[in-house]
Order: C-alpha cells, then structure tokens, then sequence
C-alpha cells in the first residue's frame, strides 16, 4: 500500500491518529521537502514518529518517483506532505504511478492552509481562484497572478495568496556548470509579496490603466497558521508592505466584496483600526 499522509500545519503532535498509525507500520517514510515546511525539523518528527524519514526534494519526487513506489505492492511506504496530500500542490502523479504499477494507495487528509485561511474571519466560500506569487528577479517579473486577483475581486471573490518558497534551488551559474550547489532556503514574506503588488499597480497605471486593487484595498497577511504563534493582520495593500509577522510560512489574502460580518472580524487583527471606521474604500455587501 502506498499512504499519501497529511501532516496539518504546525508540528509533529499535528498528525492524525489514523496518520500516525500508517506511518507507524511502513516500511519506507518520506517526507516531502519542497512545497511547504512544519515549525519544526525532521528529527522532531522521527522522534514523534518512531521512524527514519528519507527527505523527498523535488528532483526525486518528480524524476525519480519509482524509487518511492519501489515493493510498494509487497509492503508499505508512506509518503507524507506538510498540509493535505491534495492541498496546495496536488500529487496526482504518484498515484497515476502507483495505479499504473497495480499499488493500492490509501489518501489520510489533514488540515491546509487552504482551508485554515478561514482563521482569519473571512468566509471560505466567498474566495475566488487560488494564485501562487513567485520571487521576482532582474530578468523575470511575470504579472499573471495579479491578473487573476484582479479578475476575483471583479467578481466580488477574495484571494488566498500563496508566497514563494525557495528550497534546493541552484544559482544559474552552478546550474550552467553543472555543480550540485544549492542555494539557502528563501521563504516569501508578505511584505515582499505586498511590494510586488504595489510595483504592478505602479507599472498599469504608467501604461493608462486604473487598475481594480490599489494601495488602499484590504488585505490579510498571515503568518505560522496553526502554530502557538501564529499571526493575523489586517489592513491596506500598502500597510502589507511595512507589517511585520515574523519568520516563516507566510500567506496572504486581498479581499474582494465583503459581508459585514467579515470585516468586523477583520478588525480583531488590524494594524489600524481607524482605516477599517473610515472604510469609503472598503467594498462591502
């Protein structure tokens, strides 16, 4: 059997019991390392778990997946995901694998910020599309994701805002020379994400354009859901930008229409609740 096993969102104690008991009797444990992180490290969870983890970055999960399914029909391997299996990043290719290779596959849920967002008073079904926004370079800026934030808040939807994360990632020289050095690890921050945003907002109106979320529209950012310190804060586009929440996993949400008993939640985790009683630039139901 191959287990696809949510962790949840903060430590090792975050496992479902029906989790922990997979994880318990397989023979092989893998931990994937590349699309979000606990608050705690792998030796905290082996520890919990009574069990060696092998870390599975990007490069085995996606070149090298029939390493992991190896016997997988003649005993058990448990493949486990910070979140839900079925989350963020979905991992429909290893049980496409593992069908294919005649593996039964059992899928444990957990929680996800996905659905943890909601923490922050918002209402999860009045959210749109979901976008991820990336680390910007010198050479490379792309603007497809605030097209799709706009395109939600036309539709009076918010929008859950997954940042970045960088892990393993080689520089382009090493890549170029062919030298396994990586990188350390960048975690995206809200106020990185917030200042994209604003630089796109400058970009459209040099170009003519007004466009549908300005510096003053109501964001969310978030920090650590789900851990003992996790934190909220609420306010403008711009206030994102300067809001300090503290280490990693960030996310942020710009709102869309919201309902009256959306905003007065909101206002538990302003940053200035004066913005939220002058709110002529809120849009509200």
């Amino acid at each position: 059997m191959l287990y696809l096993v949510g962790l949840g969102l903060g430590d090792a104690k975050d496992i479902t019991v029906k989790g922990l008991e997979a994880v318990r009797r397989c023979r092989r444990v893998y931990l994937e390392a590349y699309t979000s992180v606990l608050t705690v490290g792998k030796d905290a969870l082996e520890k919990f778990y009574g069990k060696e983890l092998i870390l599975a970055d990007r490069e085995t999960v996606e070149q090298e997946a029939d390493s992991i399914l190896k016997d997988a029909d003649v005993c058990d391997v448990a493949f486990l995901v910070v979140g839900d299996p079925f989350g963020a990043t979905t991992h429909s290719d290893l049980v496409l694998r593992a069908v294919k290779l005649g593996i039964p596959y059992q899928v444990i849920h957990n929680a996800s910020i996905m659905s943890a967002v909601g923490c922050c008073g918002l209402q999860l079904y009045n959210f749109g599309e979901t976008v991820s926004i990336v680390f910007w370079t010198d050479a490379w800026k792309p603007e497809s994701f605030f097209d799709k934030i706009e395109k939600n808040r036309r539709n009076g939807m918010h929008t859950l805002c997954l940042l970045d994360i960088k892990v393993k990632e080689q520089s382009l020289e090493n890549l170029m020379k062919g030298r396994k050095i990586y990188e350390p690890p960048r975690y995206m921050s809200v106020n990185q994400a917030a200042e994209q945003l604003l630089a796109i907002i400058q970009n459209r109106r040099l170009q003519g354009e007004e466009p549908e979320i300005t510096e003053n529209t109501v964001c969310v950012g978030l920090a650590r859901v789900g851990a003992p310190d996790q934190k909220i804060a609420s306010g403008t586009l711009y206030q994102m930008s300067t809001v300090e929440l503290g280490g990693p996993l960030h996310s942020m949400v710009v709102t869309g229409t919201m309902h009256p008993l959306e905003l007065e939640m909101l206002k538990l985790f302003s940053v200035d609740s004066s913005k939220f009683e002058n709110n002529a630039f809120q849009k509200t139901t």
